[in-house]
C-alpha cells in the first residue's frame, strides 16, 4: 500500500514539490495498521495528532520556510544525541566504586543540549520581536549565568540603561524554577524539601524582576548566548559530572552524610546542575532530603554571588538595581536555610 501511494503521488511530488498529501496518505495506512493489529487507543491518538498537524499546515510550512541550513543541522545533531544514542546505553552501575550509570550520564548531555536547543529555537521565533525580556527568560532556562554576563556586558556599553537589569533579574527567577525541575528528574525524594526552601526566594526574585520590567523601556533582543548544539561543552560537563559522582561515592564511604553535604556545596559552587545530578546518583540512604536540599540551596547562594559580581563588574553602577534584586532573593534563601538548620 505504501508503494501504491508513492506511485500515485509521484507526479505531484515532482511538479509541486509538496509531500503533505503523500505523507498524510501513508500515515493513514500506518494508523489503520495499528488499529487492525490490536492497538485502537494508540491509533486514535495518532489520528488526532495527524489531524492537528494538518490543521496547522500553513503555520508549520511558515515555520519550516524560516529555517536555514544551520537550524536543520542543529535539529539533526540533537536527534542523534537524544534518539539514536540514549536508548541503547546500558542502565547499570559501572566504573570506579560503581558510580557511573552510562544511560544516566548521557541523559545529562541530552538535557544540557536540549535546554540550549530549546532556547535557540524559541529565540529564533520570538526573541527579535519581544526583546531583551524574552531572551532572558528563554536563555535563563539553560544558562542564567551566560544571560547575566551577556546582558551585563551590553548594559556596560550602553549610554543609558534599558531592559537589561530586568532581564538579569528575570533570568535569575527562571533559574530558581529550573532547580526544582532538575531535582524532580534526578532526585525526586528531595523535591518537597527544596520546594519549601526555594518558594520565598522564587516569590521575591519574580516580584523584583517584574518591578524592574515595569520600569524598563522596550528594547531589541540581543544575540542569544551559546551555540544551539554545543556538544563539546556538554561533554566537558559530562566529564565533570562523572568525576563528581566518583567523589560523592568516596565521600559517602569516608565521611557519611555530612561529607556528602559539604561535597555537594563545593561542587555546586561551580555549577548547580552538577550538584543536583551528583545528588541524583547517590542512594537514598546516603543523605536525608532536608540536608540535601540545604546543600543545594547553599550552592545556589554561592552561584548567585558569582552572578552578582559579574553584574557589578561588567555593568558597574548601571547594574546596581539588578544586583539588589538578586541580593534580596539570596537573603531570603539564606534565612530559609538558617530556619531549616534548626530543624536538623
Amino acid at each position: 500500500m505504501v508503494a501504491v501511494m508513492v506511485c500515485a503521488y509521484a507526479r505531484e511530488l515532482r511538479e509541486q514539490h509538496d509531500s503533505t498529501s503523500a505523507v498524510a496518505a501513508i500515515s493513514t495506512i500506518a494508523i489503520a495498521f495499528l488499529a487492525g493489529s490490536g492497538n485502537p487507543a494508540l491509533a486514535i491518538a495518532c489520528a488526532a495528532i495527524g489531524v492537528a498537524l494538518l490543521a496547522l499546515r500553513e503555520e508549520l510550512h511558515g515555520f519550516i520556510e524560516r529555517l536555514d541550513t544551520d537550524d536543520v543541522k542543529a535539529l539533526a545533531r540533537y536527534a542523534i544525541i537524544a534518539g539514536a544514542i540514549l536508548p541503547f546505553l546500558p542502565n547499570g552501575h559501572f566504573g570506579p566504586l560503581g558510580a557511573w550509570n552510562p544511560q544516566r550520564l548521557w541523559l545529562v548531555v541530552v538535557l544540557v543540549t536540549g535546554f540550549s536547543f530549546l532556547g535557540y529555537v524559541a529565540n529564533r521565533i520570538f526573541g527579535e520581536r519581544h526583546g531583551t525580556i524574552a531572551t532572558a527568560l528563554i536563555g535563563g532556562a539553560y544558562s542564567s549565568t551566560a544571560v547575566t554576563q551577556a546582558l551585563a556586558q551590553r548594559l556596560g556599553r550602553e549610554q543609558k540603561a534599558g531592559a537589561e537589569p530586568a532581564g538579569i533579574a528575570l533570568a535569575t527567577g527562571v533559574m530558581y524554577l529550573r532547580v526544582p525541575v532538575l531535582i524532580a528528574v534526578f532526585a525526586t525524594r528531595v523535591l518537597p524539601a527544596i520546594s519549601v526552601l526555594l518558594l520565598p526566594a522564587v516569590i521575591v526574585a519574580w516580584a523584583a524582576g517584574y518591578w524592574l520590567y515595569r520600569k524598563a523601556p522596550k528594547s531589541d533582543a540581543p544575540t542569544p548566548p551559546g551555540n544551539p548544539i554545543a556538544l563539546l561543552p556538554a561533554l566537558g560537563f559530562l566529564v565533570f559530572v562523572a568525576i563528581a559522582a566518583v567523589a560523592a561515592k568516596w565521600a559517602q564511604g569516608e565521611f557519611g552524610q555530612s561529607g556528602i553535604a559539604v561535597l555537594l556545596l563545593i561542587v555546586g559552587s561551580m555549577d548547580v546542575d552538577v550538584a543536583i545530578i551528583t545528588l541524583g546518583g547517590l542512594p537514598a540512604a546516603a543523605i536525608a532530603p532536608l540536608p540535601a536540599a540545604m546543600a543545594i540551596s547553599g550552592t545556589i547562594i554561592v552561584n548567585m554571588a558569582v552572578k552578582i559580581g559579574i553584574t557589578l563588574v561588567y555593568a558597574r553602577r548601571k547594574g546596581f538595581s539588578a544586583a539588589v534584586a538578586m541580593t534580596l532573593s539570596v537573603l531570603v534563601l539564606a534565612a530559609m536555610i538558617a530556619l531549616a538548620w534548626t530543624r536538623l
